[in-house]
């Protein structure tokens, strides 16, 4: 099968090697080209290391590398089978990006979002095909995460939710149906237990170091909120939250106003370096 992944970041680039890992034939398109250095990079790091533990030879890593290819935007047409959007979760932007593909794309293509909170059927009707829009919500690190969320929007038909099904499990993951709604499943539970972590930080409650400490130590947590927090990205946190917040209309989904503070002054957690722990 033939993929478009957009996006080339933490989530585009593992998508991508997960579906050249599968057999796909896989174009990645950004509009950065550092951006596309390091998920090029990112791809080849993941394989060596699968290499080192003895799980892949090193003829198929360079065999899934070679069915990787990465360009600069902007979208042409293409002859694709499945696109799939992973680029920052901005809902102005997605529909922008879901029009040019239904303008570039194949008729029969399939549109998915990687998107963890907007709303598919939104991004549907930005094209004239919203039957064959659906939302594949990877977790991250994709390598290594067994979920993907599986969206259907208002308009998504049964065989464009059975393609989605099929190619999800044929990346060996599990494939979990979800209805449209805002955060969906993941998000809607996660995103206020990291939020009400940041409120109890801010609040004095308790220091970043011993909030982790009680979710780790006290409820099996493997990594703690605030550290997960820095891990997704605090822009991407904040803007899940002001998804919900939007649209539920529910005060308990307000963004917490340290996050909102940190995301002002670029401390975005790991990936620069900064959020609420500091990364050399």
């Amino acid at each position: 099968m033939r993929v478009l992944v957009l996006g080339c970041g933490q989530m585009g680039s593992g998508i991508a090697q997960v579906c050249a890992a599968a057999g796909h034939s896989v174009l990645v398109s950004d509009v950065d080209q550092q951006t596309i250095d390091r998920g090029r990079e990112t791809i080849h790091r993941n394989l060596m290391r699968t290499v080192e533990k003895g799980r892949l030879t090193t003829a198929v890593a360079s065999e899934i590398e070679a069915r990787v290819q990465m360009r600069l935007a902007p979208i042409t047409e293409l002859d694709v089978d499945l696109a799939i959007e992973a680029v920052a979760e901005d809902a102005a932007l997605k529909r922008r990006l879901f029009s040019e593909l239904d303008a570039a794309l194949p008729p029969a293509a399939i549109l998915a979002s990687n998107t963890s909170s907007i709303s598919i059927t939104v991004l549907g009707a930005a094209t004239e095909r919203p039957a064959n829009v659906i939302g594949m919500h990877f977790m991250n690190p994709v390598p290594v995460m067994q979920l993907v969320e599986v969206i259907r929007g208002i308009a998504t038909s049964d065989e464009t939710f059975a393609f989605a099904r099929r190619f999800v499990e044929d990346l060996g993951k599990t494939a979990v149906e979800v209805n449209d709604f805002p955060g969906f499943v993941s998000n809607r539970i996660l995103m206020p237990m990291l939020n009400e972590a940041m409120f109890a930080c801010m609040e004095g409650v308790a220091t970043p170091q011993a909030i982790d400490a009680v979710m780790k130590l006290g409820m099996n947590h493997p990594m703690g909120p605030l550290e997960l927090a820095d891990f997704i990205g605090l822009d991407t946190c904040l803007a899940i939250m002001q998804v919900l917040h939007d649209g539920f209309g529910d005060p308990k989904y307000r963004p917490c106003p340290l996050l909102a503070k940190m995301v002002a002054a670029g401390y975005l957690g790991r990936k620069t370096g900064r959020g609420f722990f500091q990364y050399p």
